[in-house]
């Protein structure tokens, strides 16, 4: 039979700077972009909604985490593509340490 696959997840409380973050590591993206990029590496598990990403994006501008400028999409459209500053750089790291380090301090209390 098919492969029984739960519903996509909401990002947990907290994490969605840190993941948007990450899914513009890697070059500039628009925002559905950053949404896709997350859904599809947390293995279809994390589904980042339009009302949560936007003011994310849009808070991460303000607070200068991220730059943006507007561009065309893949498909032609207009659209404001967002890539992280040297400060949002610097975010991703310290936040990545302090997630690494408790989520392997809850992983150690689930083992006991």
């Amino acid at each position: 039979m098919g492969e029984n696959k739960e519903a996509p997840a909401g990002v947990l409380p907290g994490t969605l700077d840190m993941l948007v973050l990450k899914a513009l590591a890697s070059g500039p993206l628009h925002g559905y972009d950053v949404a896709e990029y997350i859904l599809r590496w947390s293995g279809d598990v994390l589904r980042v909604e339009e009302g949560a990403l936007y003011p994310a994006l849009h808070r991460l501008e303000l607070r200068g985490l991220l730059a943006s400028e507007w561009g065309v999409s893949a498909n032609n459209r207009r659209a404001k593509f967002y890539k992280p500053t040297a400060a949002g750089r610097k975010q991703l790291a310290a936040e990545s340490f302090e997630w690494a380090r408790l989520s392997n301090a809850v992983a150690r209390v689930m083992e006991t």
